[in-house]
C-alpha cells in the first residue's frame, strides 16, 4: 500500500524542482553572502565526491554547476536560486585539491565560517563517496556540525558504481556511525548522478524545508 504522506513529499519535491533553478552567485568571503531571507541547504563533501554532478542531476540542468575530472575545482560558495522558495549553496570540495596551501586555507576558513555561523541554513547534505565510506575529513566535518548543533544528512553518492551487496554494507556502516551523533539526521539517501536513484527521495527531503508554494493553482 502507498504511504498518502510519502507520496505528497515526493510531489512536493517534483513541484519544486520542475521549475528551473537559478545561479545567484559565488561567494569568497563571508561579507558577499545574501541576505538569509530565505531557508538555505547546503552540499559538502570530499573533492570528487560529485557535488556539481548531484546538483546538475537534482534540478535536470546538465550545466547548472560545474562538473570537472579535476578535484576541487570548486572554489568558491556558489548560490542557486529554487523558485524563491529556497536556496541551494555548493561548498567547495575538502581534501585535495589543485591549489596553493594558502588558497585552500582561505576556502576553508570561508566554508568552516558559513557552516558554523549561517542564519537561515535549515540542513547541510554530506555527501560521502559510497565507494570509499566515511574517511577522516568528513569525521571532522561531523565533529564540528555536531558541536554548533547544525543538522546534516549523509547522502551517498556513486552506488551504481557499487556491486551486488556493497550498498547494504556500506550503508550499515555509515548508519551506525551516525546513530549516536546529536547532530545527525536520521537515515540517508543513496544516490547515482548517472542512474538518477535516490533524486526524488532528495527532491522530497529539500521541499519540507523549502517554503511553502502558495501559487494559487488554475481551474481545471
Amino acid at each position: 500500500m502507498r504511504d498518502p504522506v510519502e507520496d505528497t513529499k515526493l510531489d512536493a519535491g517534483r513541484t519544486l524542482f520542475a521549475r528551473p533553478v537559478e545561479f545567484m552567485l559565488s561567494v569568497v568571503s563571508f561579507k558577499q553572502l545574501p541576505p538569509p531571507d530565505l531557508p538555505e541547504i547546503c552540499f559538502a563533501g570530499r573533492s570528487n565526491v560529485g557535488k556539481s554532478s548531484l546538483i546538475n542531476a537534482l534540478t535536470g540542468q546538465k550545466n547548472l554547476a560545474r562538473a570537472s575530472n579535476t578535484p576541487g575545482r570548486t572554489r568558491e560558495l556558489n548560490y542557486f536560486n529554487a523558485d524563491d522558495r529556497i536556496r541551494l549553496v555548493d561548498l567547495p570540495g575538502y581534501g585535495y585539491a589543485r591549489a596553493s596551501k594558502t588558497d585552500i586555507a582561505r576556502w576553508t576558513k570561508l566554508t568552516r565560517e558559513f557552516l558554523r555561523g549561517r542564519a537561515g541554513l535549515r540542513r547541510v547534505f554530506l555527501l560521502i563517496d559510497s565507494r570509499h565510506g566515511l574517511k577522516s575529513g568528513d569525521l571532522d566535518i561531523m565533529d564540528m556540525l555536531d558541536e554548533t548543533a547544525v543538522i546534516y544528512q549523509i547522502i551517498l553518492t556513486k552506488v551504481d558504481k557499487l556491486k551486488k551487496g556493497e550498498l547494504d554494507k556500506v550503508t550499515e556502516t555509515t548508519l551506525k556511525a551516525i546513530s549516536k551523533r546529536p547532530a545527525a539526521f536520521p537515515g540517508l539517501i543513496p544516490t547515482s548522478s548517472m542512474k538518477k536513484d535516490g533524486l526524488d527521495l532528495l527532491r522530497a527531503e529539500i521541499a519540507t524545508l523549502a517554503l511553502p508554494d502558495h501559487r494559487v493553482k488554475e481551474a481545471p
